[in-house]
């Protein structure tokens, strides 16, 4: 009888045995980051026992992480009905990413309610208000962006959204550039103008990824280097692009503070210490609590793409096509709905202006441009009666290549020295007498460093001209 009874028991129970063991291979996945896949066994964990609140609240999280709001809200609703504390919290972050900032403080106030004795959970939701006060203030300073066009391709072909001119360089999975093999799917390569320099991400360290250059040594790159401090940090670094002025660069880290997955920064080359100034983050709509990343600014069509996998299902993201802003402009308005579409993008339009013919404008971008007028000649150079040079293509010598551009670059600093000259000269005018003197200092030693390029300047191009002379006659 009592053997009878423990196999009626076994039996009943095995369905509840089966669920659990399920569940928990569900939860492995979760804890991996394999969001897809949790979310999609957590689904079918449901269906097996629909009211189960702990299973509702693990696939409202990973529906959260991978982009699908709907499905979290549900979830993590019904799981908060079902007493499930945790589900309160983020249910309140995920409020907090929609910018929907009353309904996430409405959450916190339940959570901190349900959960004041217990100084743990006080502690992590001290840390979600902050996020969510963080986003608050970052939506109150919006970016005015006119967004012309939008697309939802598969993030393993976004780049065939971008279409950028030649005279912007190019783009290129790191995949095809380093034929094969390449640590990362999705690292993309950008290539100058003039083909003889590309910067790209790999991994650096066991936290992720940084970004690195190589020149063009005869037919092949080499000479790798990292970009070190200030852009390199522990986190992913990926996703450059160079403007053209060569100094200028865009790129997404996971790092500097971003305020989930990659956030777009902006950093620029000082000629003078030989280093990157420390990244700016960029304003909303650019950034969001997803991976926002590969801003490019095609500076001869006037617009610009940057991708986004926000509110996307995962594997998808949107690529927005938008006409850069020579200044940064603010969207004016004391309504945060109003902030908050404009951050969320919800609708492009709301960033139209009037008397703008967007069609053209889209038109345009779409149109592939081979050449520039203002790029046909990239410099004047003559080497003899016979030869003029207008792009570095155009030398045989490797060597006298090389003289020209450390050539072209002292020219550069030097135009940034005079520049810098002319700042302090108009500053120490209007000084008082006892303040004068620590600027005269470093007034002298400007004028120094500008005779110094000055004679590097013209020295490099005698030492250009005369080895491409020598190479040309050996020929």
């Amino acid at each position: 009888m009592k053997l009878y009874r423990f196999i009626i028991l076994i039996i009943l129970l095995l369905p509840t045995l089966l669920f659990s063991q399920v569940s928990e291979e569900a939860k492995k996945l979760y804890d991996e980051g394999k969001y897809r896949q949790a979310k999609l066994a957590f689904e079918k964990n449901l269906e097996d026992d629909p009211t189960n609140s702990t299973i509702s609240y693990l696939l409202g999280m990973a529906a959260m992480h991978t982009g699908d709001i709907e499905t979290a809200e549900q979830a993590l609703t019904f799981a908060k009905k079902k007493r499930v504390h945790d589900a309160t919290l983020y249910l309140g972050r995920l409020y907090a990413i929609q910018y929907k900032f009353e309904e996430a403080e409405k959450e916190f106030v339940a959570y901190q309610k349900a959960m004041r004795r217990n100084e743990e959970a006080l502690a992590e939701l001290e840390k979600e208000r902050e996020y969510a006060d963080r986003l608050q203030r970052l939506v109150t300073r919006t970016e005015d962006i006119q967004i012309i066009d939008s697309v939802v391709v598969h993030k393993n072909e976004f780049l065939n959204a971008y279409n950028l001119s030649l005279s912007g360089g190019s783009l290129e999975w790191a995949r095809d550039f380093f034929d094969g093999g390449f640590d990362d799917d999705n690292s993309v390569v950008f290539m100058n103008e003039r083909k003889t320099k590309v910067y790209f991400s790999r991994l650096a360290t066991e936290q992720g990824s940084t970004l690195y250059t190589m020149e063009k040594l005869l037919n092949n790159f080499g000479n790798e280097k990292m970009l070190g401090d200030p852009i390199t940090n522990k986190q992913d670094q990926a996703y450059p692009f160079i403007l053209s002025d060569g100094l200028t660069i865009y790129f997404a880290s996971k790092g500097h503070e971003s305020i989930g997955g990659y956030d777009l920064y902006a950093s620029r080359y000082n000629l003078n210490s030989n280093t990157y100034l420390t990244p700016n983050q960029m304003n909303m709509p650019f950034n969001s609590p997803f991976n926002d990343y590969m801003m490019v600014i095609d500076e001869q069509k006037g617009v610009g793409w940057f991708a986004s996998d926000r509110y996307q299902p995962e594997g998808q993201v949107c690529v927005y096509t938008f006409i850069p802003n020579q200044d940064v402009l603010l969207v004016q308005s004391e309504d945060i709905d109003t902030l908050a579409n404009r951050a969320k993008i919800s609708n492009i339009k709301d960033s139209w202006r009037s008397n703008v013919d967007y069609t053209k404008l889209l038109e345009k971008a779409s149109t592939k441009i081979v050449s520039s007028i203002v790029k046909e000649q990239d410099f004047e150079f003559v080497i003899n009666n016979e030869y003029t040079y207008h792009q570095l293509s155009d030398f045989k010598s490797f060597s006298a290549r090389e003289h020209f551009m450390k050539a072209m670059e002292a020219e550069e600093k030097l135009k940034q020295t005079k520049k810098e000259l002319e700042i302090k000269r108009t500053q120490y005018a209007s000084l008082p007498t006892d303040s004068k003197l620590s600027m005269t200092f470093e007034i002298l030693e400007l004028e120094k460093k500008e005779v110094t390029l000055y004679d590097q300047h013209k020295i490099r191009k005698v030492m250009a001209r005369n080895e491409e002379v020598r190479h040309i006659n050996a020929l």
